[in-house]
């Protein structure tokens, strides 16, 4: 192992400027990227490490932090942290966390016994070149599948009730 004069004299730099470098103390930047970093890594942890960097970005500025995105993405990559990409495995949490169709607060899981026992529905729109779509569908939680949709240009009872009915005929 080498010491600290002889690469100094290769790299012709004084043995003095590598020990005030390694005494100084850490640049405004440095620090403030320690501190960027903690509330990346907040950012993801409370949202179950599902978001990339443009989101956690956006999460930071709702908390008040004053960020731009790139260094986000840098300090994201120095890290090693990424979000979930759609269609590329799955996420390292359990799937009763927040959010869940049949999760509640207290740990308590409502998860169907057997099929058509628990049915969920959604109401989703589509932003498209003619105006907006809505879609409504009913999801059997024991198969985690779409039992009954539908699909109309608004947004009234009768768009939930086509698909409710749909989901019936099918069952």
């Amino acid at each position: 192992m080498l010491g600290v004069e002889p690469i100094c004299r290769v790299l012709q730099v004084a043995p003095s400027s590598y020990y005030a470098a390694k005494k100084r103390a850490p640049s405004a930047r440095a620090r403030r990227e320690e501190v960027l970093k903690a509330a990346i890594v907040a950012v993801l942890e409370g949202n179950y490490r599902c978001y990339g960097a443009r989101k956690v970005w956006r999460q930071l500025r709702r908390e008040g932090t004053v960020v731009a995105p790139l260094p986000v993405e840098r300090l994201m990559r120095a890290l090693g942290l990424t979000g979930l990409v759609r269609g590329q495995g799955e996420a390292h949490h359990d799937h009763r966390c927040r959010g869940g169709p049949t999760s509640r607060p207290g740990g308590a899981d409502f998860g169907a016994p057997a099929p058509n026992r628990l049915w969920v529905a959604d109401l989703t729109y589509i932003r498209t070149w003619s105006g907006w779509v809505y879609a409504a569908f009913v999801i059997d939680v024991y198969f985690r599948q779409v039992v009954g949709w539908q699909i109309a240009t608004h947004l009234r009872t009768d768009l939930a009730l086509d698909a409710l009915e749909m989901a019936i005929s099918t069952r």
